[in-house]
């Protein structure tokens, strides 16, 4: 894909959402750690259902310790993988008071040292509260940029960097926002809604869907 059509790509995700962010519930830049955690694995509206109950009654690192590994399961147990998320949470919010005087760190290396936290997380919490140019590749990401030609890549990393590069300045840190939502809701794994996509004639996928 040439640059013209990913810069066009980019200006009518622009057009259509000009303020792109997370659809996770959040005040704060320790709750969308929290969430984002939560979210591996697991739908932005169970997250959103789990955390609507544990943020009125715990959303700082010191009230989730108060609260215990224990009692935190009981809001996040129909979250998947809730047992592990839980003990990651708990030892996080304990590094987070030892470390960081209770505040996330800014920096990658620091919250990739938070268990838990992976390279997809840093770069949300990176994005979505640092303002930081950063673009997590999910795999809604990972299959938009594979399926539209945009920046193909065999893993993660690869569609990263390759994003990172192709993408112009402007609208690095809006990215990440625009190709997870076009991926969930209109560029779907198993039948992409071509009919409605606002980019269909910019998109070098082969075999698209026009059926309603």
């Amino acid at each position: 894909m040439n640059a013209s059509k990913r810069r066009e790509i980019f200006l009518r995700f622009q057009a259509a959402a000009p303020h792109p962010t997370t659809e996770l519930e959040y005040h704060t830049p320790f709750e969308l750690l929290l969430a984002v955690i939560l979210s591996a694995q697991a739908t932005d509206i169970s997250v959103n259902a789990a955390t609507r109950l544990l943020f009125p009654v715990a959303r700082t690192p010191q009230a989730i310790l108060a609260l215990g590994e224990e009692k935190l399961r009981g809001y996040v147990q129909r979250i998947g993988l809730y047992k592990t998320k839980s003990k990651h949470i708990i030892k996080t919010c304990q590094l987070l008071l030892e470390k960081h005087g209770g505040s996330v760190p800014q920096t990658r290396e620091e919250l990739e040292a938070l268990p838990g936290v992976g390279r997809k997380t840093a770069n949300v919490v990176l994005n979505t509260v640092f303002g930081q140019p950063t673009i997590a590749v999910d795999t809604h990401i990972f299959r938009v940029a594979n399926r539209m030609g945009l920046a193909p890549g065999k893993t993660v990393l690869e569609v990263e960097h390759k994003l990172l590069k192709v993408t112009p300045d402007e609208f690095k840190h809006d990215a990440h926002h625009w190709l997870i939502l076009h991926g969930r809701y209109i560029c779907q794994a198993r039948k992409p809604k071509c009919r409605i996509c606002l980019i269909a004639d910019l998109c070098e996928y082969p075999n698209k869907n026009y059926d309603v």
